[in-house]
């Protein structure tokens, strides 16, 4: 059996065994042993295995810190992450700005808190990126009749925000652009760019800073957005989300005990959490608004 052959294999156990979890109807399962068990789904913002590596440290900590035994449950694209929260496969996820509005709508989730970037703000960019080595392509204007790639459709700052930069900011349209794709990861945009199979695109700022180094350059950046945040699935136990917040509002980064601990977990979640409300993520829905005005279609429900 070749390597390819036989590390797909592999994956494609471990993603089922990371993604299997039953349906729970917003109730928490009783763990054999003594703790019940809460699943948590994330937005798929990179690889499957990748965000398995990145957030089950995170999920360990609220084991432990927490009544409760946090599961992990890892979603094939971002549509998915809506689905478990509709039917119960979830009870808390983190989202970002406009999965959040759509899960709003379709589960009615309560947001509990977001999560802060390294200057303990609430924001985040997204980064638009080419070649290094790209001498045509300096500044956003610059992608003009050239191949473009945006993250998922669902994405806020790989898809909703590109385009309302591009459209409010830039005057560009979508058909300005010689090919526009949507791909599934914001990692997956990134490694296209370099490869040259497209000619620029655009990634949330955390992705931007893990390629730069590796042959990218930035050519323009979107407004500061609602960062990601965490929110319980209506009808979850008021205990879990009291909880979870106790566990988490409580860690400060500039702490070394608590630094040691949360190095560890993904760059997104890393730098700690703030209380948050839902008129935080006013500005997408404007945004929303705005596209639509311009006949831009999100396939996303406001």
């Amino acid at each position: 059996m070749d390597r390819i052959r036989l590390f797909s294999i592999i994956f494609t156990v471990l993603f089922l065994l990371a993604s299997a979890t039953p349906r729970l109807n917003a109730e928490t399962k009783e763990k054999p042993g003594s703790q019940k068990t809460v699943y948590f789904g994330v937005i798929t913002l990179y690889h499957p295995l990748v965000m398995y590596r990145n957030y089950q440290p995170f999920m360990d900590y609220l084991t432990k810190h927490t009544p409760y035994h946090f599961e992990l449950k890892i979603s094939q694209d971002y549509k998915n992450i809506i689905t478990y929260l509709r039917d119960g496969s979830v009870q808390v996820a983190m989202l970002a700005g406009l999965t959040y509005l759509e899960a709003k709508k379709a589960a009615g989730v309560i947001p509990l808190m977001a999560t802060l970037r390294e200057d303990k703000r609430p924001l985040c960019q997204g980064i638009f990126i080419t070649r290094a080595d790209n001498k045509k392509i300096n500044t956003i204007a610059d992608i003009r009749g050239k191949r473009f790639a945006f993250a998922s459709e669902r994405s806020t700052s790989g898809n909703l925000a590109p385009l309302y930069h591009l459209y409010a900011r830039e005057g560009i349209r979508l058909t300005d652009l010689g090919y526009y794709k949507n791909l599934r990861y914001h990692d997956s945009v990134a490694r296209e760019v370099l490869r040259g199979n497209f000619d620029a695109g655009v990634v949330l700022d955390s992705v931007a800073m893990k390629y730069k180094d590796m042959g990218i350059k930035f050519i323009g950046q979107t407004d500061p957005l609602p960062r990601f945040l965490i929110v319980a699935r209506k009808g979850t136990d008021h205990e879990v989300m009291r909880s979870l917040k106790k566990a988490l509002l409580e860690l400060n980064y500039d702490n070394p005990a608590n630094k040691v601990i949360m190095d560890s977990w993904d760059v997104n979640i890393r730098y700690g959490f703030a209380e948050v409300a839902d008129s935080d993520y006013e500005p997408i829905r404007n945004m929303i608004s705005y596209l639509a005005k311009e006949g831009v279609k999100l396939g996303v429900r406001k």
